[in-house]
């Protein structure tokens, strides 16, 4: 079942930036995972806007897929180096339709 990841980062120390954006694609791509965006330009639509500075969306082909690409001990310092110059949230969310009603869509648990 694919799944996904959503990053929501505000990063207030950009020093990390650069090598993170350079190296972390090929740790999600060793995963299975595959980036569908990772962009700034980020506008809220509804509700208050959170203070994001980007958002990256990631798919991959299960939860252990990802979870591995979270816990690669290669991806350890770029963790490190992420956590300390950014408040980030990731979650992990599966492609089910917890209603039921959409067609193309599992029904969720």
């Amino acid at each position: 079942m694919t799944v996904y990841i959503i990053a929501d980062i505000k990063v207030t120390d950009d020093k990390w930036v650069p090598a993170y954006a350079a190296s972390v694609h090929d740790l999600v791509h060793k995963h299975g995972g595959r980036y569908l965006a990772r962009s700034g330009n980020v506008k809220t639509l509804e509700g208050k806007p959170l203070e994001t500075s980007l958002i990256a969306l990631m798919a991959f082909p299960s939860a252990a897929a990802a979870e591995a690409f979270t816990s690669d001990p290669l991806y350890a310092p770029y963790i490190a180096a992420r956590q300390s110059g950014s408040e980030s949230r990731f979650q992990l969310i599966d492609n089910t339709d917890l209603a039921g009603t959409i067609p193309y869509l599992p029904k969720a648990a």
